[in-house]
C-alpha cells in the first residue's frame, strides 16, 4: 500500500469536535485517511516507498467541494458582460446549441484543472444542453474528470420548454421528454458509483423552471427516486424567474418545485437567492440542499444569498462556482473570501465566521451532495481528498490565524492537493496534466465553437 505523510503544518480538521491542531501530521494509505496526530509522524510511518509531504508554513484543510458547475461554459468566457441572466442567456444559447463532445471535454478538462489549482478535490456539473448532432458531451465531462483525477458528480441535465411553448431556450437546443428520460436512465446505468469510494457519480438535473416543462420535472423526480440518485436544478435565482413562474404556474418557483415533489432531501438547488421565510423553513425540514454562487451571482447582478440565514436554519449549504461564462475566474478558493463578505455587507459582521466559511466550502459541499459520510472533513477512515495551502508568503505574513489568512487573504499557493491519496497539484503545478497544452486545448475548442456558431 502506497503511504503518504504529510506533516509540520497546521491542521483544520472539520471534525465534529471541531479539532484543530497548531502543528501536526496526517497519514494516507489505500485512498483513506490512516492517522491524524500532533507533532511529527511516528517513524513506522515511513515503510519502504511512503512519501513525505513537507508541511512546513502550510494549513491542511480538507479538499474544497464545488456544488455547482457548468463545464462546457469555459468556452465561451467573456461573453455578455454586462447582461444579467436573461440576456446573458439568450446570448448565449445560440452559441452553446453547437457544443460537441470534443469541444465540451476540451473545454471541461481546462474548467476542472483550474478547480483542482483553486483546492477543488471534488466537483459537480450541470450539463443540460445536448446538441441532436453533438456527440457523447456526457461522456466527454467524464472523461476530462478522469484525466484530472477530481472526484465527480456529473448531472444529466435537460431542457423540453422551448422558446414557441413559452420558454426561454430556443428550441434547437430542447429534447423530447422520452428521449431525456431514456438517457438519463442509460447514464446512471453506465457510470452512476454509490460507493464510498466513489469517483463519479450521476444526478438527474433539468435545468430550470423557465426552460423544463412541470411533466419532465415531475417525471425525472419519479425515475431518480426509482434509481436512487439525486436532483439538481437552478431555483430562486432572479427576480425575473419568480416573475415567470407567478405568470405562467401562478406560484412562487420553491412552491411550484414542491408541487411536483422536488422539495426534499435528496434534492440540491443551485444558487437560492430569492428565498422566503417559508422556503427556508421547508429546505431545513427535510434537508434540501443550496449551492451558493457568490461570485457568478454577482457578475449577472442577481442578488446575494441569504448564507447567514440558510445556516442557522441548518440547510445544507455547499459554495459553487458556476459556470466560466458567468464567473470567468473560476477559482473555488476565492468564493470562500467572497462568500463570507457578502454575507456580512448583507447581514452584518456577525453574519458569518471564518469557519463557518470553510465549513460551507468543505463539510457543507459533501452534505449538499449527500457525501458527508466519505469526504468533507479530515477523519480517519474518511477519503484522503486534501488541501494543503502554503501561508508563509508576502501575502499572508503576519496572519497568526491561518483559517483567517486563507479566508480573508488572497488566494494562497496550493502546495498540494491529494484525491483518494493520489497527488493532482504539487507546488501549484497540475501533476495528472500538462498545464500549457490544456491552456492550447482550451484555445483550439473555443476557436472551434465560435467558428461553428458563425457560418
Amino acid at each position: 500500500m502506497d503511504v503518504t505523510v504529510i506533516e509540520g503544518c497546521s491542521i483544520v480538521t472539520m471534525d465534529p469536535d471541531a479539532t484543530e491542531i497548531d502543528d501536526g501530521h496526517v497519514i494516507v494509505g489505500g485512498g483513506r485517511i490512516l492517522a491524524i496526530g500532533r507533532g511529527p509522524a511516528p517513524n513506522d510511518a515511513y515503510a519502504v516507498g511512503s512519501r513525505r509531504v513537507d508541511g512546513r508554513g502550510c494549513l491542511l484543510t480538507p479538499g474544497l467541494v464545488n456544488t455547482h458547475h457548468h463545464l462546457y461554459q469555459w468556452a465561451t468566457r467573456g461573453l455578455a458582460a454586462d447582461d444579467g441572466l436573461f440576456g446573458w442567456l439568450t446570448t448565449s444559447y445560440p452559441i452553446w446549441r453547437h457544443l460537441d463532445e470534443d469541444i465540451v471535454r476540451g473545454a471541461a478538462t481546462a474548467a476542472l484543472g483550474q478547480l483542482a489549482l483553486t483546492g477543488c478535490t471534488t466537483s459537480s456539473d450541470h450539463h443540460y444542453v445536448f446538441p441532436h448532432d453533438g456527440g457523447d458531451v456526457l461522456g466527454a465531462t467524464i472523461d476530462a474528470a478522469a484525466t484530472i483525477g477530481l472526484r465527480f458528480h456529473a448531472t444529466r441535465g435537460s431542457m423540453d420548454l422551448g422558446r414557441s411553448q413559452g420558454g426561454l431556450p430556443p428550441d434547437e437546443v430542447t429534447e423530447d421528454r422520452d428521449v431525456i428520460l431514456a438517457t438519463s436512465a442509460d447514464a446512471v446505468a453506465r457510470w452512476h458509483d454509490p460507493s464510498p469510494s466513489s469517483m463519479v457519480q450521476i444526478a438527474l438535473a433539468p435545468c430550470s423552471p423557465f426552460s423544463v416543462t412541470g411533466a419532465l420535472l415531475r417525471e425525472s423526480a419519479t425515475l431518480a427516486r426509482e434509481l436512487g440518485v439525486r436532483l439538481h436544478t437552478h431555483l430562486a435565482e432572479t427576480a425575473d424567474e419568480e416573475a415567470f413562474c407567478l405568470e405562467r404556474f401562478g406560484a412562487r418557483p420553491v412552491d411550484y418545485l414542491a408541487d411536483l415533489g422536488w422539495v426534499e432531501g435528496d434534492v440540491w438547488f443551485g444558487h437560492g437567492i430569492h428565498l422566503s421565510d417559508a422556503d427556508i423553513t421547508a429546505f431545513a425540514s427535510v434537508g434540501a440542499g443550496v449551492a451558493h454562487c457568490p461570485s457568478s451571482n454577482a457578475r449577472l447582478g442577481a442578488g446575494i444569498a441569504r448564507l447567514r440565514d440558510l445556516t442557522r436554519a441548518g440547510v445544507p449549504v455547499g459554495l459553487g462556482v458556476d459556470g466560466a461564462a458567468s464567473n470567468e475566474s473560476s477559482s473555488l478558493v476565492e468564493e470562500l473570501r467572497h462568500a463570507l463578505l457578502f454575507s456580512r455587507a448583507k447581514d452584518g459582521p456577525e453574519a458569518l465566521t471564518v469557519r463557518q466559511a470553510l465549513a460551507v466550502a468543505t463539510l457543507g459541499g459533501a452534505r449538499v451532495l449527500g457525501r458527508a459520510d466519505d469526504i468533507g472533513s479530515i477523519e480517519v477512515g474518511k477519503q484522503a481528498d486534501l488541501a494543503l495551502w502554503r501561508l508563509d508568503a508576502l501575502s499572508h505574513h503576519g496572519i497568526d490565524d491561518p483559517v483567517a489568512a486563507l479566508v480573508l487573504g488572497s488566494a494562497p499557493p496550493l502546495e498540494a492537493l491529494l484525491v483518494g491519496g493520489r497527488l493532482v497539484v504539487e507546488g501549484e503545478r497540475l501533476v495528472t496534466a500538462d498545464q500549457d497544452e490544456l491552456a492550447t486545448e482550451a484555445e483550439r475548442v473555443t476557436r472551434r465553437l465560435r467558428e461553428k456558431s458563425t457560418t
